[in-house]
């Protein structure tokens, strides 16, 4: 039996030729969760960041996904949204996660944002390293551009001159995106683009 991840309501199971050929992707999500996520892609073009594609709105459904998913730790949500991330960074030749702080990875007790890339078979490199704890959605305008910089390149770390595609959770100031944009570029990447599921 297979039941919703979000509401575990039972999923109905309609035999389909996708099905009896074995291509039939597999559903995390009912109907009436599934389609409480408002799609958005949304496209912006910057200097610093060269690119961001956001994936979907900050509704409250997104909300409640995401406590329940980084906050309550429930790991099994990072494939709800695999497919979406998969086809968008499926032909990306340099993925590079906004990292963790270790003491949060600690008391999270896993890297969310690694973890979706994992559910989307997405290769990744690890290049940057978190200086701070400091959560940024508490912090105002004024306060994050007077922070030291967030993030510096792991010590294994070699940038070439190429397109690197950094991968964040959410996007709203720009802040985080833009100072790892700023560390890959001073460190010879020719551009820099960010995917995020969330616009907020």
């Amino acid at each position: 039996m297979t039941r919703c991840l979000l509401c575990e309501q039972q999923l109905e199971r309609r035999p389909t030729w996708q099905g009896l050929l074995g291509i039939q992707k597999k559903q995390h999500l009912c109907e009436i969760c599934s389609n409480s996520f408002q799609r958005a892609d949304i496209i912006e073009e910057g200097n610093l960041l060269d690119s961001v594609h956001s994936l979907y709105e900050y509704n409250e459904a997104m909300r409640e996904f995401f406590h329940q998913y980084k906050f309550l730790q429930d790991v099994a949500l990072a494939d709800v949204f695999a497919g979406e991330l998969r086809s968008v960074l499926k032909e990306k030749i340099a993925v590079v996660p906004i990292p963790m702080h270790p003491d949060k990875r600690i008391e999270r007790t896993f890297a969310h944002v690694e973890e979706l890339l994992r559910s989307a078979v997405v290769p990744f490199l690890l290049l940057l390293e978190k200086t701070s704890t400091e959560v940024m959605g508490e912090k105002t305008r004024e306060e994050r551009l007077a922070m030291k910089p967030l993030f510096i390149l792991q010590k294994h770390a070699v940038i070439e001159p190429i397109t690197y595609t950094i991968v964040d959770d959410i996007y709203t100031t720009g802040t985080t995106l833009n100072q790892a944009a700023f560390v890959l570029k001073e460190a010879g990447a020719k551009r820099v683009e960010a995917v995020t599921l969330i616009r907020a």
